[in-house]
């Protein structure tokens, strides 16, 4: 497959999405400071997206120490970052077309465990190319991180970015194996390797603040019918978060419909309690001789 039209329209706003994203990456993680809000750092990143003329993909994840992914602000969180490390996962759209990114900023004193899943990250990068097996980025990503004495998370993934969704094929694996596939010329996929001093297996905490459509269905609740409305409406098959429902009772809405199996919940995915755990991401093009960072800093 190399055929493909690199400049297509699809591409541009991919490219677009990813310039927005960069920047509203590095902005936020300046910001970010001992005693920032959750909800205050989610709120400026995604007004900051939607100034510079994209459209939040997903809500801000605000992840901290041993959780991996899906901390989410809550409506009206009071919750204030401490001395902590904190994984900032933010994603931007242009008419559906995703980038994807990922940034830890550490507060531990912790550099290493910071600098292995970034390092981690540019040897994956180095590895794309059309052509390549799934598995050898992810060996590439496996030595590093075993390098620097720590282990990478083996049950989460990069993925494929779709239109209008987040997560498709193909997965990009944080560890070498032998399934996969080859990665083809105009995938864009989004690599984001996990680090930690635990184990290296995430599992499902009891906080969920984010939420996306599985299907429309049918509900008598007045206020779940009016949340997925707005839910089909303005977000379609993209996460969303409970505070950006228009209903006062947003979380009653969202149980109803979770009963319905109207939508699904993401819950906190979280290493032991004890450890850390640091994340990088990029999206990429695949090219023929190698891929095209997104979400590189300008």
């Amino acid at each position: 497959m190399t055929d493909v039209d690199l400049d297509a329209e699809k591409y541009e706003k991919h490219r677009e999405a990813g310039r927005i994203l960069a920047q509203v990456r590095d902005e936020a993680a300046d910001r970010l400071e001992v005693g920032t809000g959750y909800l205050e750092i989610s709120e400026w990143a995604e007004e900051r997206i939607r100034e510079l003329g994209g459209t939040p993909a997903f809500p801000v994840n605000v992840s901290v120490d041993n959780e991996a992914a899906h901390g989410a602000a809550a409506p009206d969180d009071e919750r204030t970052i401490g001395e902590e490390m904190v994984k900032l996962d933010i994603g931007v759209h242009i008419d559906g077309w995703l980038a994807d990114t990922a940034i830890t900023v550490d507060f531990t004193g912790t550099d290493d465990l910071v600098a292995a899943s970034e390092e981690a990250l540019e040897a994956a990068l180095d590895t794309v190319e059309a052509g390549v097996h799934t598995g050898e980025i992810g060996a590439e990503i496996e030595r590093v991180i075993d390098g620097y004495g720590y282990n990478p998370v083996v049950n989460l993934t990069g993925h494929g970015l779709g239109h209008w969704e987040q997560h498709t094929s193909p997965n990009i694996p944080n560890r070498a194996v032998e399934t996969g596939v080859e990665l083809e010329v105009g995938d864009v996929v989004a690599i984001e390797p996990f680090a930690t001093d635990g184990g290296g297996k995430v599992h499902e905490g009891s906080a969920e603040e984010i939420y996306s459509l599985e299907r429309e269905a049918s509900v008598r609740n007045r206020q779940a019918r009016e949340a997925l409305k707005q839910i089909v409406s303005e977000f379609k098959t993209l996460p969303f978060a409970r505070r950006w429902l228009d209903t006062s009772r947003s979380g009653m809405a969202l149980r109803r419909l979770k009963q319905a199996g109207a939508v699904h919940g993401y819950p906190v995915l979280q290493e032991d309690e004890g450890y850390l755990v640091s994340q990088r991401e990029h999206t990429v093009i695949v090219t023929e001789d190698g891929c095209e960072v997104t979400t590189r800093s300008r």
